[in-house]
């Protein structure tokens, strides 16, 4: 097998694995009612989260170089990639000053984090088919 035909199927099966990373941890906060358990979940996933995306962003780039190619989609990925890894650091670092005692910012971060995962997922969804169709 080619390697760079391996590459490029590691790209697009960490983009499905990062998907659904996304929706588990939508499902999660949507589901869980336990905030301290929930936290503990989202916590796990995040490190989880942040190597996918690295994956997807590390074998983005070998692909680039290969084929020298700098085109408009890669540099639709690159503020995309850096995107979901920066909102994802806010919604982390939120949750994890929220002490057990904090009810009301609890409650409060439940929508917050529902809205972040929605955006996630929202720009993984508008990017791909930008991509696909470019």
């Amino acid at each position: 097998m080619d390697v760079m035909s391996s590459s490029v199927q590691m790209h697009v099966f960490m983009l499905f694995v990062f998907f659904g990373i996304m929706l588990f941890n939508y499902y999660t906060v949507s589901t869980v009612k336990n905030f301290i358990k929930m936290a503990k979940r989202l916590k796990a996933m995040t490190s989880i989260y942040h190597i996918a995306n690295a994956m997807i962003i590390y074998t983005g780039m070998i692909l680039s170089a290969f084929y020298h190619d700098l085109a408009f989609k890669v540099l639709l990925m690159i503020p995309t990639g850096i995107f979901l890894m920066v909102i994802e650091i806010k919604r982390f670092k939120k949750m994890r000053v929220i002490k057990s005692t904090d009810i009301e910012l609890q409650k409060a971060f439940i929508p917050y984090a529902k809205k972040i995962y929605r955006i996630e997922m929202a720009v993984l969804v508008v990017m791909s088919t930008i991509i696909s169709l470019i």
